[in-house]
């Protein structure tokens, strides 16, 4: 099998950790592996595969040789140095929000709309959705395909390590606190998350909207290619380490009933049902944590409308929503365009 040079820029990040375990967990095909991250983390020392790999400059002459390039590094530092990656022959794999929306750049959920990845020449670069999509598309593209979904209604519950390891402390320390009877800090968040619900991710928008909820609006349309689609979200963060869920309501074209979406989601690829609420199994965050999977269950008919069906989606952000969505677009890259 043929081996390729792979970089990761954000090396040291809670994503870029992801990626290396990804790589290792699907044996991807690396001939060299170039670690990348800022100045203060230039020296660190990463294992993957038993072995140690010394951390370099993330720089715009870093990229010499490298085939692939994974970049979670955010989104100032994908615009300065993503063009600089594609232009030494890289194709860049970028988790970041700063192309999703480029009409000249590919938005990539491999189950739903590989064949996007072949527009990778228009400029060296594919995006990555953002976390919460990814989950949802991934549940809904089998039904779109069978019977055409007009619009969908969504409200998120996603876990504090979307926002990064000083979210994960902050919770932790809060819940610490908490017991102890001291009082709580909130530095993350504007409030307190442990025992709590945020309805509060990312920036607010003129039209009421936060970025994280018109990120889902758009990035759905663009992935399923149809701007017909009606889409409002709701995102809320929670007091949960990993594995975003989201409530999910959709309304179809032609009817379906709930039987029917769980014998498509059967099948699905990168779908696990879990739907048997007699037996108290449904997906929970615990329980997608390390997955692969997106877990998909409490299917039933919206008994409001004609068409509608309410599923709960529930996936590892940091992995399927981020890590392991990337690897699975380089995979298909190197099968079917090199």
């Amino acid at each position: 099998m043929k081996k390729y040079n792979v970089a990761i820029a954000g090396a040291t990040g809670a994503v870029g950790g992801a990626m290396l375990d990804v790589l290792a967990r699907k044996n991807f095909p690396i001939n060299e592996l170039r670690l990348l991250a800022s100045e203060r983390s230039v020296g660190k020392k990463l294992t993957f595969q038993g072995k140690e790999i010394t951390v370099q400059l993330l720089s715009k002459d870093a990229f010499t040789d490298i085939d692939i390039a994974l970049f979670s590094a955010g989104a100032t530092r994908s615009l300065d140095f993503a063009p600089a990656a594609a232009a030494a022959g890289a194709v860049v794999i970028d988790n970041s929000s700063a192309y999703r929306m480029d009409p000249e750049i590919p938005l990539v959920v491999p189950e739903v709309n590989p064949h996007a990845i072949a527009q990778y020449t228009k400029r060296g670069i594919i995006a990555n959705p953002n976390c919460s999509t990814i989950q949802m598309l991934v549940a809904l593209k089998p039904i779109h395909d069978k019977v055409k979904i007009k619009r969908i209604v969504v409200s998120t519950y996603q876990a504090v390590s979307g926002t990064g390891a000083p979210a994960i402390e902050e919770l932790k320390a809060q819940v610490l606190a908490y017991a102890k009877g001291d009082p709580l800090k909130s530095e993350v968040y504007p409030h307190q998350i442990a025992f709590n619900c945020l309805p509060h991710i990312d920036s607010f928008l003129d039209n009421g909207y936060t970025k994280e909820e018109m990120k889902m609006v758009n990035e759905t349309r663009k992935i399923f290619e149809d701007d017909s689609i009606g889409v409002t979200a709701t995102t809320v963060r929670v007091p949960v380490v990993y594995g975003h869920s989201e409530a999910v309501n959709i309304e179809t074209e032609q009817k379906i009933t709930a039987a029917e979406v769980k014998e498509l989601l059967s099948t699905a690829a990168g779908v696990t049902l879990v739907d048997d609420p007699a037996n108290n199994q449904y997906p929970m965050a615990i329980d997608c944590a390390g997955s692969f999977e997106t877990l998909v269950g409490r299917i039933r008919e919206d008994e409001s409308i004609a068409n509608g069906i309410n599923l709960w989606v529930v996936s590892d952000n940091i992995l399927k929503g981020a890590a392991l969505n990337a690897v699975q677009i380089a995979e298909h890259y190197i099968e079917k365009y090199l």
